[in-house]
C-alpha cells in the first residue's frame, strides 16, 4: 500500500484487506508467527517530521505469540534536510538501547517501500504521556525533581558514547569544532534562504564570536527536551524521535533541553520546564563528570535558539512549497519573533 493513512482512517480489523498483506508477510516472518492480524491501528499525535502509527496486533505461533502493541515509524511526505533516514535512526536506536538509554525496544526495520510504499521500522509501545505543555502544566512550584534527575542521568549515559562507532559510521564526525560546524551549517541555510533574518545573523555571529575552544565529542540526540519522551507517575519511560542524532559537544543538548523554547507552561523552571537545573545536572553528574557553568550553559542556549529559528523556517519552506501542506508546519514559522527576541535577550543581556 502506498500509505499507512490511506487504509486506517478508522479504528477495527483491516488485515483482511489485500494491501495489508505485504504488512503482514513483513510482520509474520520477523515474529516467526504463524498468523498475523492488526487488531486496531491509530496514528499518534505529534511526529512533524515523522509518522507513528499505534498498531494493537494479535499473533499466531512464535515468540511474540499474544496480542502485541508496537509503533510503526515511518518518514513523512517531506523531511527535513538535518534528517536520518529510517534505516539510519534504527541503527542508531539499536545502539543506544544497548548502551542502556532509556528507550522504546527496536524490533525490526523494512526498507522495501513495496510493503507500506516507505521504509519503516517497527518498536515496542511504551506507555507514558509525551505532550511537553501537558507535562509542564502538571508540574508543582519547584517542578519534579526525580523526573529532572532522571532524564539528566539518561542524557549522560548516551553521552557516555563516544566515535569511532562501526555501526554508526554513516554519522559524519565533525571537521572543525563542533559549535564551529554547526554556525557554518546554519550560515549556509540563511545565505540560501530568501529573505533577510538580521537578528538570525547577529546570533551567529555572538556564537561565532564566543564558541568554545574545549570540546569532547559524543554521540547526541539533538532534540532531547520536553515533547520528546515519555514520562508517567513513576517516571521517565523513554525518550523517542532520533531522527536528529549525531556526533558533538554534550553541552549541545544540555542547552537544547534547557532553552526556554522547550519550557512550555513553566518558563520559570529551566530544566525542561518540569524541574530546577540543578536537579536535572545532579542526575546527569550520577553519570559523567561532565561540568557545564553558568556562561557556558548561556552559549548553548543562544546556539539552541537559533537552531530552533533555522528549523522554523524550514518547516515552513516543507508548507509554502506545496511538498506537505500543513497548518502545523505554517504555525511553526510564527515562532520566529519569540526566537529572535530570545536570541536578543540572551546576547546583550537585556533584561527579561
Amino acid at each position: 500500500m502506498s500509505s499507512l493513512n490511506a487504509a486506517s482512517q478508522a479504528a477495527g480489523v483491516h488485515s483482511d484487506a489485500a494491501n495489508d498483506q505485504p504488512l503482514l508477510a513483513f510482520i509474520g516472518e520477523q515474529a516467526q508467527a504463524q498468523r498475523v492480524v492488526i487488531l486496531q491501528r491509530k496514528q499518534l499525535s505529534g511526529g512533524a517530521i515523522q509518522e507513528n502509527w499505534l498498531l494493537d496486533v494479535q499473533l499466531d505461533g512464535g515468540p511474540f505469540a499474544g496480542v502485541q502493541r508496537w509503533v510503526l515509524r515511518s518518514d513523512a511526505a517531506s523531511a527535513l534536510p538535518a534528517s536520518l533516514s529510517r534505516a539510519q535512526e534504527f541503527a542508531v536506536l539499536s545502539r543506544v538501547h544497548r548502551a542502556g538509554v532509556k528507550v522504546p525496544r527496536p524490533l525490526w526495520l523494512c526498507r522495501d517501500p513495496a510493503v507500506i510504499g516507505r521504509a519503516f521500522f517497527l518498536m515496542e509501545w511504551v506507555p507514558g504521556i509525551a505532550a511537553g505543555r501537558l507535562l509542564s502544566g502538571q508540574c508543582a512550584a519547584e517542578g519534579n525533581a526525580q523526573l529532572a534527575a532522571e532524564l539528566g542521568a539518561n542524557l549522560a549515559r548516551l553521552h557516555q558514547l563516544r566515535p569511532p562507532c562501526g555501526e554508526l559510521g554513516f554519522l559524519p564526525l565533525p571537521d572543525v569544532a563542533p559549535a564551529l560546524a554547526s554556525i557554518a551549517t546554519h550560515r549556509a541555510f540563511l545565505d540560501r534562504h530568501q529573505g533577510a533574518h538580521p537578528v538570525l545573523e547577529w546570533g551567529l555571529r555572538w556564537c561565532e564570536l564566543n564558541a568554545p575552544t574545549d570540546s569532547t565529542v559524543c554521540l547526541l540526540h539533538r532534540d532531547y527536551r520536553s515533547g520528546n519522551y515519555l514520562a508517567n507517575e513513576a517516571g521517565l519511560q523513554a525518550v523517542l524521535d532520533w531522527e536528529f542524532t549525531g556526533w558533538g559537544d554534550p553541552r549541545e543538548d544540555i542547552g537544547w533541553f534547557c532553552a526556554r523554547c522547550w519550557r512550555f507552561a513553566r518558563p520559570d523552571l529551566e530544566a525542561g520546564g518540569i524541574g530546577q537545573l540543578e536537579d536535572f545536572l545532579r542526575g546527569y553528574r550520577e553519570v559523567s563528570a561532565l561540568h557545564i557553568d553558568r556562561e557556558q550553559l548561556d552559549y548553548w542556549q543562544v546556539m539552541a535558539t537559533l537552531r530552533w529559528a533555522v528549523i522554523a523556517l524550514q518547516q515552513t519552506q516543507r508548507h509554502l512549497s506545496g511538498e506537505e501542506p500543513s497548518l502545523e508546519l505554517a504555525l511553526t514559522g510564527r515562532l520566529l519573533p519569540e526566537l529572535e527576541l530570545e536570541i536578543l535577550r540572551l546576547t546583550s543581556g537585556a533584561k527579561q
